[in-house]
């Protein structure tokens, strides 16, 4: 990672892909429309995807005329997430980072240009986001349901009390981070962790303004969902709590651990109750099935007692 300030790349744009076949056009499209006075490179690290992600971006790289913004990275093999997060981010050359994942997309031609002049203004912010859309899978957009900036939302303190406020799509951030941490690279929730890392060296700055737009596909979480993001959070906070140092920081990333694995104990015994009686009774059925004469003066000397009461 490079933090030189001759360097004539400004904004180093990271673009994670994989199986985004039906979104990358419109991902890609939307970082080359941006109307910049300083120069801007995309880093498009397509993970192995099964499908015609490489073809799409090949096409764009062909027929649009700010292709040259364009490092593509065409994988031979997927080598997970955080691995293709963490060898494009090596190749960021510019003084800002900004992040765009190949499912979401930019709406505001000035997105760039707004918060790279903020950050040059105010040397004591380290990262800006901003508001977004949500696209349900139906193709409604809609306002933000899923996250809520609090008022207080500068500090690292708030963001480690208070979760993850800030969408992928919104950041840019200063290119600060000379090397991921081990935590980070085994972490279950990577962006996250990455907000935390440079709350560290700064504040947050928030712009209240729609600039972009999340995809939300997931739809209705199962209880199967909702046990697999509480075992991702507890993982999460155990590791933060690995990294971070500060005493009054891992205090409160504590509580968060203890609470996702309270939310954990809590799922898993709601999604097994059925099973675990269901399991206890046909034992109990077997048992007496083995013992038959055992079982059924058992049954006869219960109902002799409740007679006489």
């Amino acid at each position: 990672m490079q933090s030189n300030s001759s360097n004539s790349i400004t904004v180093s744009v990271i673009m994670i892909t994989y199986g985004h076949e039906k979104y990358i056009r419109q991902a890609v499209e939307g970082v080359l429309m941006q109307q910049c006075s300083f120069k801007v490179e995309l880093i498009i690290a397509n993970d192995s995807s099964p499908d015609k992600t490489n073809v799409i971006i090949e096409d764009v790289i062909k027929n649009n005329p700010k292709a040259g913004w364009i490092n593509f990275i065409n994988r031979d093999k997927n080598i997970g997430g955080q691995s293709n997060f963490k060898d494009a981010l090596e190749r960021c050359q510019g003084k800002y980072i900004a992040h765009c994942e190949g499912d979401d997309y930019w709406t505001d031609p000035y997105k760039l240009q707004k918060q790279v002049d903020f950050l040059e203004n105010n040397p004591e912010y380290v990262l800006s986001f901003h508001t977004v859309k949500i696209l349900k899978p139906n193709g409604e957009l809609v306002k933000d349901f899923i996250t809520k900036v609090p008022e207080n939302y500068e500090t690292l303190e708030m963001l480690a009390r208070l979760g993850n406020y800030i969408h992928t799509p919104s950041i840019i951030y200063k290119n600060i981070i000379t090397e991921l941490p081990f935590e980070m690279m085994i972490s279950p929730i990577g962006d996250y962790f990455l907000y935390m890392l440079l709350a560290e060296h700064g504040k947050l700055k928030y712009f209240e303004e729609e600039m972009a737009v999340y995809r939300f596909g997931v739809g209705i979480h199962s209880t199967q969902d909702q046990i697999k993001m509480a075992k991702s959070n507890f993982k999460l906070f155990t590791l933060l709590l690995s990294y971070f140092k500060d005493p009054k920081i891992n205090s409160i990333l504590l509580d968060r651990q203890l609470n996702a694995l309270d939310s954990f104990e809590h799922l898993v015994r709601n999604e097994y109750r059925e099973a675990f009686i269901s399991h206890n009774m046909f034992f109990k059925i077997l048992k007496s099935l083995q013992a038959p004469k055992k079982f059924w003066k058992k049954v006869k000397r219960k109902i002799v007692k409740k007679i006489a009461c």
